[in-house]
């Protein structure tokens, strides 16, 4: 973690930010105390749409006949 004081961080702002969000945090300091820390914000988490694919996709009528007896033992391992 790297520390800066104060001053520094005013005249480097733009280039902190950068080594922040590229995830190494930057503590800034006042007279050798540490004040805030720059850090990396996480990603926001991706919303769930439904219902994005609605009219797009058909399923057919047969959908939950049973599977022919072939493909049965296949799926058991017979």
């Amino acid at each position: 973690m790297k520390t800066v004081n104060i001053y520094e961080a005013k005249t480097r702002l733009s280039q902190l930010v950068d080594q922040a969000a590229s995830g190494e945090d930057v503590v800034v300091s006042r007279n050798g105390r540490p004040l805030v820390r720059l850090t990396r914000l996480e990603s926001p988490a991706r919303k769930v749409r439904l219902g994005v694919l609605k009219g797009r996709l058909t399923v057919p009528d047969d959908f939950d006949k049973p599977l022919p007896a072939a493909v049965r033992k296949a799926f058991e391992g017979r």
